[in-house]
């Protein structure tokens, strides 16, 4: 069983406005597969953003770079800036558990699953089970 990669879209963006302007990291989502899915989706995303300023953008330009896209916003007075990059997720200490893998149900060993003409177990699956579902 091979394992796929899970990549991280992140977007930086210029909060604030004046002096007070400064970036801040957003992961927005997560695609697992291929670096070529992940930064399709990254570009799907970074082409649909609207960043909350400049509050009147009169510019538009979105630039590829070699790990994902820059996003370039004139507005009257400033411009502001949006770089999203597609990272390979390493550790996540807030990632939810891994699920169970489902055992499958079997028969014990010397009584195979026996089916009806109509292909339903004979031997109902909650009967020998210890304890509530």
């Amino acid at each position: 069983m091979s394992t796929r990669t899970t990549w991280a879209l992140v977007v930086e963006t210029t909060q604030g406005i004046g002096q007070r302007k400064h970036l801040a990291a957003e992961v927005l989502a997560h695609v697992e597969g291929s670096r070529e899915e992940a930064l399709a989706e990254l570009e799907r995303r970074a082409r649909g953003h609207v960043p909350e300023h400049p509050s009147s953008p009169r510019r538009r330009r979105l630039v590829r770079t070699g790990d994902g896209f820059l996003l370039v916003v004139d507005g009257a007075w400033q411009t502001f800036a949006s770089r999203f990059t597609v990272g390979e997720l390493l550790a996540d200490s807030d990632a939810p558990p891994a699920p169970e893998p489902v055992a499958a149900r079997s028969a014990p060993p010397d009584e195979p699953d026996e089916l009806d003409e109509d292909g339903i177990p004979v031997r109902p699956a909650w009967l020998g089970r210890t304890g509530r579902p």
